[in-house]
């Protein structure tokens, strides 16, 4: 099975939605739209499910036209953000319905339906009522049943947004191997770039409606190819300053200059932003290479086993990502470290010119 999209638009009431999308997927691929609330990724995925039509531009499945065909003659699953089962039926009726309307014989209902609870570890659950489980068995139940039709598209729309931390985490492992099992073209939506990068596949990153960047999660992780990438990849957002190169000596904001070394020794005199995510900076000296800046502390935030400092560093807003529970005084000078080879390399207009060295080495 292949699936194309050809020239996507969709807007309603002079408020577009989609601009000028055009995508293919390959078979058995598993394939990640990433954005923030609104980039347009549920207007999308509704469009490939047939249940809306886009404004303008096509879609494909096998080179045939679908676009005007609607959801319930497309050999499609869909799981929403939602826990959406049959209330009175048992996990069993609820994975089995699919193919009871189907009218498939309940010798091969039976068998689908329990390799289906097996894979979502479900198998000990099937005579449940859907208010018996807890909310992360309830998605399962749902993922299941979306599972169990065998679709060759099989559509997710940030299935994990309403589960505990726990629970999605053991989700997101569970996807990974079930994916992989799967013959048909995954489409999985999400706002959190470490869920994205933990599924894999291929990534398709979403701004406004429009495609900002496409490729392998992990390349377009280490190499966004804008700043607006680099933020949508980058949760807490990725930290941004102004810098500018005079001959052989490289600016870092008002008050830090470093020569330039490593793979920033090719940049040529001029005003560039620097890019570098919050784990790449650090509250105490990791390497001989590190160089030290001094800021003001005005937030300490612990998030589970992390501390999140936000500093100001002559007026530019920066995070520090700490593994650890730590505390500062609001208002107090610190110090934070940064390895120049951790840098990402911006033009003013926003394009990449260099990612990090570790990025080469992935």
């Amino acid at each position: 099975m292949s699936l194309s999209i050809q020239d996507v638009s969709l807007s309603s009431d002079h408020e577009i939605y989609l601009k000028d999308i055009s995508l293919n997927f390959d078979y058995g691929s598993t394939n990640i739209f990433l954005g923030r609330t609104l980039a347009g990724k549920t207007s999308l995925l509704r469009i490939l499910a047939g249940l809306d039509r886009p404004s303008k531009g096509k879609i494909f499945v096998d080179g045939k036209d679908v676009t005007g065909v609607s959801v319930r003659k497309r050999n499609i699953s869909m799981v929403y953000q939602q826990f959406i089962n049959y209330p009175s039926f048992t996990v069993y009726d609820n994975i089995a319905s699919p193919l009871k309307v189907a009218g498939m014989e309940k010798r091969m209902i039976d068998a689908r339906v329990r390799e289906a609870a097996q894979m979502l570890h479900l198998e000990d659950m099937l005579d449940r009522l859907p208010i018996e489980l807890s909310g992360g068995q309830q998605q399962r139940c749902a993922i299941a049943r979306a599972l169990v039709k065998d679709a060759k598209l099989l559509l997710l729309d940030e299935p994990l947004v309403n589960l505990d931390y726990k629970l999605r985490e053991e989700l997101q492992i569970d996807l990974q191997d079930i994916f992989k099992q799967r013959d048909a073209i995954v489409i999985y939506t999400t706002t959190e770039p470490a869920e994205a990068l933990k599924l894999g596949g291929n990534i398709v990153v979403l701004d406004e409606g429009r495609v900002l960047q496409t490729g392998v999660t992990s390349k377009v992780f280490h190499n966004p190819g804008t700043i607006k990438v680099a933020e949508a990849f980058s949760d807490p957002p990725i930290n941004l300053i102004h810098c500018q190169v005079e001959g052989t000596k490289f600016h870092l904001g008002q008050n830090v200059t470093i020569p330039l070394t490593n793979h920033m020794k090719s940049l040529e005199s001029g005003d560039y932003i620097v890019g570098i995510r919050s784990n790449y900076l650090y509250l105490n000296s990791q390497n001989g290479t590190d160089i030290a800046i001094e800021a003001i502390v005005d937030l300490s935030e612990i998030n589970g086993s992390e501390t999140f400092f936000h500093l100001d560093y002559s007026g530019t807003k920066i995070v520090v990502q700490e593994v650890g529970i730590y505390s500062r005084k609001i208002g107090s000078k610190v110090l934070f470290y940064l390895d120049p080879a951790d840098l990402f390399i911006f033009s003013k207009t926003g394009d990449l010119i260099l990612s990090p060295e570790h990025a080469f080495v992935e």
